[in-house]
């Protein structure tokens, strides 16, 4: 893995996509150790910038992020792994995808449906 070329921070972003119809579900970054306990474990972590911690998405929610692919872009500065999404929602939102808006006429509207409430899932 010493092709990835990691930032200055040590991170690199990741974009995650169900891997069966092509959704993209979310962007979140990895250091190292994320990377290498997503091999290990065949579930997507990431590095939270905010917390200055790993996670394993899903720790909270039970909505797990399971490896089915990972590929990188020519330059090995980004990331995309495919992913079968458990519990149908990526978003801390409660959406499916993290890219629930989209603009319109210079407006922003919300073009995806709300799959759980996370008031009751992150309490």
């Amino acid at each position: 893995m010493n092709k990835i070329k990691f930032n200055k921070e040590g991170l690199v972003p990741v974009i995650i996509q169900d891997y069966k119809d092509k959704d993209v579900l979310m962007l979140a970054y990895m250091n190292k150790k994320a990377f290498n306990l997503t091999l290990k474990t065949g579930k997507v972590h990431f590095y939270s910038r905010s917390r200055k911690k790993i996670w394993l998405k899903g720790e909270k929610s039970k909505h797990f992020q399971i490896v089915k692919g990972i590929y990188f872009d020519c330059d090995f500065d980004t990331i995309l792994i495919k992913v079968m999404q458990v519990g149908k929602a990526a978003c801390h939102e409660g959406y499916r995808s993290c890219f629930h808006r989209k603009l319109n006429n210079n407006k922003i509207t919300v073009v995806g449906k709300k799959i759980f409430n996370p008031e009751e899932v992150y309490k």
